[in-house]
């Protein structure tokens, strides 16, 4: 038993998000001297909103259909980017409380960088990782009886993104520690893997679900760095393989649309072997290239004037795009 990998793998994406959004914030900031906010939200919804509004839509008519079930409270809390402070969401919707929390980083973070400034952003994150462990202990004993009891409010969350965004911030420094880059070796990196895997095995336990997304948040941060900062070791070059990075440009795709087809509960035809993966790959292969790539491109659009451009932080194009996708 390895515990709840699939939330293992959420929150590998948080460190990943945190980690991306900062270091674009930080590098707008080098090369033009200010963040336009404006132009951030307008580059997240192209990529965000016609995606996951298109999945919406398809599954709000599947259940006026009869197809699938979806309260309405189910419809407009994922119109709305609120799926994480819905109790007994349905399966088709389920998995847009991610979604949620990262539609809220997005709201939130890139404000608190500006007006707090790029060294005062650092103890912004900090703060935000103290309150989601304190946020974590008080559901614990304030919460255990009601439906909010374990719910993926977005203070009981954010300590893994805050954790990548502190990577970021903190990236030159770490790099320049003799202690922390014990870590980035081989046999650092492996027992970092390692203590991940143990803290996820036992998340049920009160101490350890706590204290221990923390963590494994920084965990996954310090493997994050390492692909990063050795790129061409064996993990970078997987990274960069050309079918790892295809799979992460369909990933957000494949994300949305595999709801619809991985239920297991339901005896439905799309929800058997192999239509269910069928379906699903088809899907997001056609959300990809007939929503997705088309935003995309529109997106690029609002960096075409010098001042808007972003310099990217990855060791390669190949490896950045993969993980913005």
């Amino acid at each position: 038993m390895v515990g709840d990998y699939g939330h293992l793998g959420v929150t590998v994406f948080f460190v990943i998000s945190g980690f991306l959004i900062t270091t674009l914030l930080m590098s707008e900031q080098e090369s033009n001297g200010q963040i336009s906010i404006k132009l951030f939200y307008a580059r997240r919804s192209l990529r965000i909103f016609p995606a996951s509004y298109t999945y919406v839509i398809v599954a709000s008519a599947l259940s006026a259909l009869g197809m699938i079930h979806l309260r309405q409270s189910d419809i407009w809390h994922s119109f709305a980017y609120t799926a994480n402070y819905l109790p007994s969401r349905s399966w088709y919707i389920g998995h847009l409380w991610s979604l949620s929390v990262e539609e809220q980083f997005y709201l939130l973070w890139p404000v608190a960088f500006v007006l707090a400034g790029y060294k005062k952003a650092r103890w912004v994150g900090l703060w935000v990782i103290l309150v989601a462990i304190v946020a974590r202990g008080a559901n614990r004993v304030l919460l255990i009886d009601t439906p909010y009891h374990d719910l993926e409010m977005f203070p009981m969350v954010a300590d893994s993104l805050a954790m990548g965004c502190m990577l970021a911030l903190l990236r030159d420094r770490l790099e320049s520690c003799k202690p922390y880059q014990l870590l980035l070796r081989p046999a650092g990196s492996l027992t970092v893997l390692g203590v991940i895997l143990i803290l996820n095995r036992f998340m049920a336990y009160s101490v350890i679900n706590i204290f221990g997304t923390t963590l494994i948040s920084f965990g996954i941060a310090v493997l994050i760095h390492r692909s990063v900062h050795s790129p061409q070791d064996w993990a970078g070059r997987i990274l960069n393989w050309k079918p790892v990075v295809f799979i992460g440009g369909l990933s957000y795709s494949l994300y949305l649309w595999q709801q619809l087809f991985l239920n297991r509960e339901s005896g439905a035809w799309f929800n058997t072997y192999p239509q269910n993966l069928i379906g699903a790959v088809t899907l997001a292969m056609a959300s990809y290239y007939a929503i997705e790539r088309p935003m995309l491109r529109l997106r690029k659009r609002l960096h075409v004037r010098p001042a808007e451009r972003i310099i990217s932080f990855m060791p390669s194009p190949e490896a950045t795009k993969s993980l913005s996708s």
